[in-house]
């Protein structure tokens, strides 16, 4: 696979500011499959709040990304992740805000049914019908290669929410 990537001017702007970038935060998601749907969060509070999206938050001190994600899938869904898998890195700046390293890992087993939370609702959806038009507009991009099985680096640009620029490119080896 080939690196992706758009944003003219904006793309410039993101590798200019990737030079010695430093997260703000780092935090992660993770996305349960089961057959063909992936688990999403209605996201009620926090970052993100108003969105659909994976499960997932920011990591406490002395957990890796795993711990954390797993935590926060239970935390969020009622469900227990098994045997989560790495599946991209994501740098997201922030012109207007936080910058964040994000770690996405994809999971197909688990258990437990999943329960609203105060964070969150959670919902079964088809891996061939995200509602990609409720969650960040970066998902869009990602989110499908990744729940097909490919493994990504990605960059992203944002002000406000919006999508400035972008670049994708194949995960190096295993974290």
């Amino acid at each position: 696979m080939r690196a992706h990537e758009s944003g003219g001017p904006a793309l410039t702007e993101l590798r200019s500011r990737l030079h010695g970038w430093q997260p703000d935060l780092t935090g992660t998601l993770l996305f349960v499959v089961a057959g063909w749907e992936v688990l999403l969060i209605h996201k009620l509070r926090g970052h993100g709040a108003g969105r659909i999206n994976g499960p997932g938050g920011k990591l406490d001190a002395g957990e890796t990304p795993l711990q954390c994600a797993v935590r926060e899938t239970f935390e969020e869904t009622g469900v227990t992740a098994r045997h989560a898998r790495l599946a991209a890195v994501m740098r997201f700046v922030e012109l207007e805000g936080d910058d964040w390293l994000g770690y996405v890992f994809v999971a197909h087993d688990h258990a437990g049914a999943p329960r609203s939370t105060p964070e969150a609702i959670p919902e079964w959806f088809a891996v061939d019908a995200l509602p990609l038009a409720r969650m960040w507009p970066d998902d869009r991009l990602w989110l499908p290669r990744v729940l097909a099985g490919e493994r990504l680096h990605g960059d992203f640009l944002f002000r406000r929410g919006e999508l400035l620029a972008w670049q994708l490119r194949p995960l190096a080896a295993e974290r």
